[in-house]
């Protein structure tokens, strides 16, 4: 059972997953965020910015509690470029260290939720905040606006931006864009939209081309991912955003 809600941090994302006792590999999408990760068998990980799909399986009954951070504000959190996580699953005592983490862990075991949510915050304000940067390229990025356009409401050129993206979200321009505009599709289809007009109004050039650049993103096609998943059937299914 997957639930989430906003967190305290602006932006940021709280959610909890269960495994049930018929696991099933869960598909959790690329969407250029980062997560701090809890869990009731692995302890403290930080999940990385994906380029593709992360296919998940877990243990029965094992508890997952996931602060996703927004797009550009994972750096600061953790303190290194989100290109140096990329694609990655990394135990939080390998970046600050064994001393700190099992404190946040005792806290963790507790209260999970209030323990991510806390550290996070506090590990923002003693960074000063975030790089503005991130927030307006994703905000804008979200929004439709080609790279270029980006390029130029940020004062920077295409070769810096793509530089300064690697580190704000482990990827590109581009990739990122292309994530959104996946995430933004996906949205839109699960109203109910039929993917026609949901290609038309994402920015795509069709819906062929939709389903290409979905399955090129999700591993399957946008039929797939938006098919509800019974219990017990043995479906792969999909979990919006970075995870375990």
């Amino acid at each position: 059972m997957y639930r989430e809600r906003p967190a305290r941090l602006t932006g940021a994302v709280l959610w909890t997953s269960t495994a049930p006792a018929d696991v099933v590999p869960t598909r959790v999408l690329p969407d250029g965020c980062l997560d701090l990760l809890w869990s009731s068998r692995a302890g403290l990980v930080v999940a990385g910015p994906d380029r593709r799909a992360h296919v998940s399986v877990g243990d029965p009954g094992e508890r997952w509690v996931g602060l996703r951070l927004p797009p550009g504000i994972g750096p600061a959190v953790f303190g290194l470029p989100a290109d140096a996580l990329r694609d990655r699953r990394v135990p939080l005592a390998d970046l600050w260290g064994d001393r700190a983490v099992a404190e946040l862990a005792e806290r963790a075991a507790r209260a999970p939720g209030e323990a991510l949510e806390s550290v996070a915050a506090a590990r923002l304000r003693g960074a000063g905040g975030a790089d503005p940067l991130g927030v307006r390229v994703a905000a804008r990025l979200r929004a439709g606006a080609t790279v270029a356009a980006t390029a130029a409401e940020v004062g920077l050129v295409p070769r810096v931006l793509h530089r300064r993206c690697l580190t704000l979200f482990g990827y590109g321009p581009k990739t990122l864009a292309r994530i959104l505009r996946m995430q933004r599709a996906l949205a839109l289809a699960r109203t109910g939209t039929p993917l026609a007009e949901v290609a038309a109004r994402s920015g795509y050039a069709d819906q062929a081309h939709l389903t290409r650049d979905v399955r090129d993103l999700a591993g399957v096609p946008p039929t797939t991912l938006l098919r509800p998943v019974q219990p017990g059937s043995g479906a792969w299914p999909a979990q919006p955003g970075s995870g375990a």
